[in-house]
C-alpha cells in the first residue's frame, strides 16, 4: 500500500472518530421512549446505555495493547467491524436482549479513537501531527454535536430503527476508507498478550462502572452499589500487584505512573465529566414546557441545533490548539481549554433564558473541550515510547469514559433529586440545572489544579533527533531509520527525504539508531536524547556472474561467500538461466564457493572493494575432471 497524503490520512481517521460519535449519540433522542420501544422497565432499558460504556471501557485498553503488538490499523478494522455488526443487530430487533448485545458490540468502536491517534503519530510528519491529533481527539464531540439534531429529526418523523441502520452504513463507509487509505504502522511492540491482565482489568472496570452508572438507581448506600465499588477496589489492587510483576503487562503501570501520564489521565477524568454535563443539561432545559417558568418549550430538533455549536467550535479549535501546542506546549493548551470550559459554565448560570443563549454556552464549552482534548494525546505521547502509544492513549480514553459515566450518574442524581411537579410528574427544577452547572464548574477547577502540576514540555524541536544520511558520493534519499530500545523493541521509524534528512521524536532512555539503504552497508549508533546525528553509509560490494556446465546454464546451484575467518557472509542460488547476484558484502577478501548435486564443487578468492565483482563458473560432472573457473 502506498503512503497516503497527510491530509487524506487525517480526514479518514477523523471520519472514523465521527462514526464512533454518531454511534454513541443516536440513542439520546430515544432515552425517554426506550421502555415503550423495547417493552421493558426503565431500570432494565438503562442497560442499553450502560452496556456500551462497559464494553467500550474494557475494549479500549485491550485493543490498544493488541494494536501495539499486531498492528493498529488491523485492530481499528476489528473495532469498526464490530460496530457495523452491532448496529445491524440493533436495527433489526425490538427486544431488550438483542438490543443489549448489539449495543455491546457497538461499544468496541470506542477503541478506534486512541488507535487512530497512535497511527497518526507513526505516519504523519511532526509539523502535521498536532492539528491532526486535535481533530481526531475532538471527533467524539464533533460527531456527537452534529448527530444529535439529525437523530432527533429521524426519531420524530421516521422509524427509530433507521438510526441504527444509518449507523451501520456510516460504519461500513469508515471501515472501507480505513481499509483502502490507512497504511499499517510498522511500529510494533512484539511479545505475549497478557490475558490475565486483560481479564483482571475487565472485571475491575465492570465493577467500578456498575457502581458509578447504577448507583443512582440502586441507591448510593445500597448493598449492591457498595459491593460493586468494594469489589472494584480489591480487583484493581490485585491486578496492579500482578501487572507490576509481569514481564509483558497489558498496561505498564510504571509508565502510567510517570507524572505527566498520571496527571494527564486525572485531568482527563475532570474534563470528561465537565463535557458530558454540557450534553446532558441543555437538551432537557430547552425541551421543558414554558409552563415551568424556565423551560423553553423547543422541539427535539431545534434543541439539537442549539447544542450543535459545541461541535462546530471543537472543529474550529483543532488548528488553533495545534498552533498553541507547537508554540507553547500541550500543557498550556490543556490549561486554556479547561479555563474556557469553566468560563462557559460560569456564563451558563446566566444564559438559560433563550435558545441562542444555550447555543452560546454550548459554543464556549465546545471551544474549551477542543483545546483540552487536543492537548491530552500530545502529553501522553511525549511521555511514553512509540511502541506503547496505542495502549497509553487507550488508557487515556478510558479515563475520559470514567469521567463521562461519573457525570451521567451525578447529573442524573441531582436532577432527579431537585424537581418540581408539572401536571402530576416530576421534572428537574431550575435550581437543579444551576446545581449541575456549579458541579461542572467545580470539575473544571479541579482539572485546572491537576493540570497545573503537569510538567511543562520543551519545544517540539527540542525532543527531536535529526540528521543527514550520506553515501560516499551524495545524500541518500529513502534510507530507513529505526530507533531500537535497549530491550530490542522498535521505538520509532522513518525514512530520509530528498535532501537525505530525517527527524525522529526521541523518548527518554537509551536507544540504538540503525540506518540502512539499498546497496550500502547498514550503520548503527547509540542515542541517548535529542540532537543532531549525521551518518555516512559505505557502499556494499556485490558478486555477480553465471554458472554453466558444458555450455548449458546450471540453475539452483548454491553459492556461499565466507570471510577470512571462515564465517559465512552471504549466500544465493543461481536462477534458471544460471545467473546469480550476491550483494550486501562489506569491503574485504572472501572465498566464493559453488556447489550443485551431480557436479564437483568449486571455490575462488574474491576481493570486494567498491562496486561489482564478476565471477563465472564452468562446472563438470562429478565423474569428470577438475572444474574450470575464470
Amino acid at each position: 500500500m502506498s503512503s497516503p497524503s497527510s491530509g487524506r490520512l487525517t480526514a479518514v481517521l477523523a471520519f472514523a472518530g465521527v462514526v464512533v460519535a454518531v454511534m454513541q449519540t443516536l440513542m439520546v433522542p430515544l432515552l425517554a421512549q426506550l421502555p415503550t420501544l423495547l417493552h421493558a422497565s426503565s431500570s432494565d432499558t438503562a442497560w442499553v446505555i450502560t452496556i456500551t460504556l462497559l464494553t467500550g471501557a474494557v475494549a479500549t485498553p485491550v485493543l490498544g495493547r493488541l494494536g501495539d503488538m499486531y498492528g493498529k490499523r488491523r485492530m481499528m478494522l476489528v473495532a469498526l467491524t464490530l460496530q457495523v455488526a452491532g448496529s445491524l443487530v440493533c436495527g433489526l430487533t425490538t427486544a431488550l436482549l438483542p438490543m443489549m448485545i448489539g449495543r455491546g458490540l457497538q461499544g468496541f468502536a470506542i477503541g478506534a479513537i486512541p488507535l487512530g491517534i497512535s497511527i497518526m503519530r507513526d505516519e504523519l510528519p511532526p509539523e502535521r501531527l498536532g492539528g491532526a491529533v486535535g481533530l481526531m481527539s475532538s471527533s467524539l464531540g464533533i460527531g456527537g454535536a452534529f448527530a444529535l439534531p439529525v437523530a432527533a429529526l429521524v426519531a420524530e418523523h421516521f422509524d427509530w430503527h433507521i438510526l441504527f441502520l444509518g449507523a451501520a452504513v456510516l460504519g461500513l463507509a469508515g471501515l472501507l476508507l480505513v481499509l483502502f487509505v490507512v497504511p499499517e504502522s510498522a511500529v510494533r511492540s512484539p511479545g505475549r498478550f497478557d490475558l490475565t491482565g486483560a481479564i483482571g482489568l475487565s472485571a475491575g472496570l465492570v465493577c467500578l462502572l456498575l457502581a458509578i452508572s447504577k448507583g443512582g438507581t440502586w441507591g448510593w448506600g445500597s448493598t449492591r452499589t457498595l459491593a460493586s465499588a468494594g469489589a472494584a477496589a480489591v480487583i484493581f489492587l490485585a491486578w496492579g500487584f500482578f501487572e507490576l510483576r509481569t514481564a509483558e503487562p497489558l498496561v505498564d503501570l510504571r509508565t502510567t505512573a510517570r507524572r505527566p501520564v498520571l496527571l494527564t489521565n486525572l485531568a482527563s477524568i475532570t474534563v470528561g465529566f465537565a463535557l458530558y454535563a454540557t450534553q446532558l443539561v441543555p437538551p432537557q432545559l430547552l425541551q421543558l414546557p414554558t409552563s415551568t417558568g424556565y423551560g423553553l418549550g423547543l422541539s427535539m430538533v431545534v434543541a439539537g441545533l442549539c447544542v450543535a455549536p459545541s461541535g462546530l467550535m471543537m472543529m474550529a479549535m483543532s488548528p488553533v490548539a495545534a498552533k498553541l501546542i507547537a508554540a507553547r506546549g500541550p500543557k498550556v493548551s490543556l490549561l486554556c481549554g479547561i479555563t474556557v470550559l469553566g468560563v462557559g459554565y460560569a456564563a451558563g448560570l446566566a444564559l438559560m433564558g433563550a435558545g441562542w443563549q444555550m447555543a452560546v454556552f454550548s459554543g464556549l464549552a465546545g471551544a474549551g473541550v477542543g483545546l483540552a482534548y487536543a492537548a491530552m494525546p500530545s502529553l501522553i505521547m511525549n511521555a511514553v515510547p512509540a511502541t506503547e502509544t496505542a495502549a497509553a492513549n487507550g488508557l487515556n480514553t478510558l479515563m475520559r469514559s470514567i469521567g463521562t459515566s461519573s457525570s451521567s450518574a451525578v447529573v442524573g442524581m441531582v436532577l432527579a433529586g431537585m424537581t418540581i411537579d408539572l401536571d402530576g410528574r416530576a421534572v428537574p427544577s431550575l435550581d437543579g440545572f444551576r446545581a449541575t452547572f456549579l458541579i461542572g464548574l467545580a470539575a473544571c477547577l479541579a482539572g485546572l489544579l491537576v493540570a497545573f502540576f503537569i510538567p511543562g514540555r520543551t519545544r517540539p524541536a527540542d525532543t527531536m533527533l535529526t540528521g543527514v544520511v550520506r553515501s560516499a558520493r551524495d545524500v541518500l534519499e529513502g534510507a530507513a531509520i529505526t530507533l531500537i530500545g535497549k530491550t530490542g523493541e522498535q521505538a520509532a521509524t522513518t525514512a530520509t527525504d530528498a535532501a537525505g534528512r530525517y527527524s525522529l521524536n526521541v523518548p527518554d532512555g537509551e536507544f540504538v539508531l540503525v540506518c540502512s539503504a539499498a546497496g550500502h552497508q547498514p550503520e548503527a549508533a547509540p542515542v541517548s536524547g535529542p540532537g543532531e546525528l549525521d551518518l555516512t553509509l559505505s557502499p556494499a560490494g556485490r558478486v555477480s556472474g553465471a554458472v554453466h556446465a558444458k555450455g548449458s546454464p546450471v540453475g539452483g546451484a548454491l553459492l556461499v561467500t565466507t570471510d577470512v575467518c571462515g564465517e559465512v557472509a552471504g549466500s544465493a542460488r543461481t536462477r534458471a538461466d544460471g545467473t546469480f547476484d550476491l550483494g550486501g558484502l562489506p569491503p574485504g577478501r572472501y572465498t566464493l564457493a559453488v556447489a550443485r548435486p551431480g557436479y564437483r564443487a568449486a571455490a575462488v578468492p574474491v576481493h570486494i572493494a567498491d562496486g561489482v565483482v564478476r565471477r563465472e563458473f564452468s562446472l563438470i560432472p562429478a565423474t569428470d575432471d577438475v572444474p574450470v573457473t575464470r
